[in-house]
């Protein structure tokens, strides 16, 4: 996985705004949907999600800066250059560990580095010192003997959209095994569902079961609609004499297009409210689409146009 920041483009002191601003243009450029071709497409905008979802996180940007998580999100190891207090002189000047001092000093357990009792205690120092040697960690089985510990899990980010989001789709995930999986998204399924794919994840180093993958569910960025909540907003140009006079345009939906009646006398910046025409809602329905008008003038000059104007204008002028 590539330094977050280089996969985003940006310095290390880039503010909040730079990080969604190259966030939004490689989301365009890198989408799935506008990459067909390219079979590497996922994994790349899957890199670009996750080096996003870092930086655009303050707690998460401060640990990766520290060196507490990788580019995956994931907690580093702690690092150990010995075990200082664990070493006495032997014959002849040699110098030797304690046995008693090595597991006094550490013990491993998931949350980490832990100091624990004499030889041990607590039962977690000889049963975790194999990660000390590399051993990797295993644990008791159920007649007494050892069992070795399954492989790690792993989230992944599928970026989908609205559409899909909204009427389901078949999409396809690469998976940590190499393997690559059609998942089916089902219709008005929302952002941040998380799916369990059970075996999927990371294998075992020591031949135990494999483990888990979660997939979650993230819009992608849209070339026409704007998210707000679970609405969307979109704008629509309207010519002049039909926000003078009124007429009928049409406006795209995720379902299609629509006629949206403009009343006479409609002003530039004025909202219609298209309701169900949304995203999914928690509550199983859909939010509303609001269309925002922006008045055109012809695209050719028009001195007729401008003679009304002119006469307006003195008008008004006198009034």
């Amino acid at each position: 996985m590539r330094d977050p920041y280089d996969v985003l483009g940006v310095s290390k002191t880039a503010d909040e705004a730079e990080i969604k601003r190259a966030y939004r243009r490689l989301a365009k450029k890198l989408h799935p949907d506008a990459n067909v071709d390219d079979p590497k497409a996922q994994d790349k905008f899957a890199e670009l999600n996750t080096a996003h979802e870092i930086l655009a996180d303050k707690e998460k940007r401060g640990q990766y800066d520290r060196g507490e998580i990788d580019a995956e999100g994931k907690p580093r190891a702690p690092e150990f250059s010995g075990f200082g207090g664990g070493r006495r002189q032997g014959p002849g000047g040699f110098s030797g560990f304690d046995g008693d001092t090595i597991f006094e000093s550490f013990s491993f357990g998931p949350e980490g580095a832990r100091r624990t009792g004499r030889r041990g205690a607590q039962g977690s120092g000889f049963e975790d010192i194999g990660d000390i040697f590399g051993f990797g960690r295993q644990r008791r089985s159920a007649g007494g003997g050892f069992a070795p510990q399954p492989g790690a899990d792993t989230e992944i980010t599928l970026p989908v959209s609205f559409e899909e989001a909204t009427h389901g789709a078949s999409k396809r995930v690469g998976l940590p095994n190499g393997k690559q999986l059609d998942l089916k998204i089902a219709a008005g399924t929302r952002e941040g569902h998380r799916m369990r794919l059970k075996g999927q994840g990371e294998p075992s180093p020591m031949g135990g079961p494999a483990g888990d993958a979660y997939v979650t569910i993230a819009y992608a960025p849209h070339a026409t609609f704007t998210r707000d909540g679970d609405d969307l907003r979109q704008d629509v140009d309207v010519p002049l004499a039909d926000a003078v006079l009124g007429a009928k345009v049409r406006v795209p939906t995720l379902s299609g297009s629509v006629e949206l009646k403009i009343p006479a006398w409609t002003s530039g910046g004025r909202t219609f409210r298209l309701r169900g025409k949304g995203l999914p809602t928690a509550a199983g329905g859909h939010g509303d689409l609001l269309v925002r008008t922006n008045l055109v003038l012809p695209a050719s000059h028009d001195p007729q146009l401008e003679e009304l104007m002119k006469k307006l204008q003195t008008a008004d002028d006198k009034a």
